[in-house]
């Protein structure tokens, strides 16, 4: 009798923390969807959409190569970096030519979207069905960035010393940043599932 009031108080909790699960998931995806709308967000993805397969050919001079000052050949976008907290109109004349923006607005509120479906599934299972499939989805496209974005590992910048740590596994912060994903993936994964019962269960 003890373990069967015990079971069931967890099934309960269960409930809780799966909501806590999407609310969460909710938080993180309408904070970075909104930060989209913003320059210094959308410049700060150039690196990753311009290297990937999947979304370069949203970018206008995502296969463009130059020559930077120390006169090696690198990709376009380099020579246009604005650094966070930092404005500089001839980049941003570049990044609207590019393309930057508008791309950054459409993925941000996609992203928005997707949140919003996470959360509704609390009330609405196919909504949440959707919404876990779809943060599973953009996860997956996320972690290829750990293959296709050099960014994402410490690079060999040299100095007074040889750099000892660079390149594969030497994650940069771009590079922890899109390690996490694998959670999001994860947790996407698991709503979806759990979504899914509660629209098949009345079926059965």
């Amino acid at each position: 009798m003890q373990n069967t009031k015990l079971y069931n108080s967890l099934l309960k909790w269960d409930t809780y923390f799966l909501n806590f699960l999407r609310i969460s998931i909710f938080v993180v995806m309408a904070w970075i969807g909104g930060l989209k709308a913003f320059q210094y967000e959308a410049e700060g993805i150039v690196p990753f959409v311009a290297n990937s397969p999947f979304m370069s050919f949203f970018y206008k001079n995502a296969e463009n190569k130059v020559f930077n000052e120390d006169q090696k050949l690198v990709a376009e976008y380099n020579l246009y970096k604005n650094p966070e907290g930092k404005v500089v109109q001839k980049n941003i004349n570049w990044h609207k030519e590019n393309g930057t923006y508008l791309f950054s607005y459409g993925l941000g509120t996609m992203i928005l979207v997707i949140g919003i479906l996470v959360v509704l599934g609390i009330w609405f299972p196919k909504l949440g069905a959707i919404g876990g499939a779809l943060t599973f989805l953009m996860s997956f496209v996320t972690l290829s960035f750990l293959v296709t974005t050099p960014e994402v590992y410490v690079p060999n910048l040299g100095g007074d010393y040889p750099t000892p740590q660079y390149g594969f596994p030497y994650l940069s912060g771009a590079g922890r940043l899109v390690l996490k994903d694998i959670i999001m993936m994860a947790g996407g994964l698991l709503l979806f599932s759990d979504s899914l019962k509660k629209v098949v269960k009345p079926l059965q």
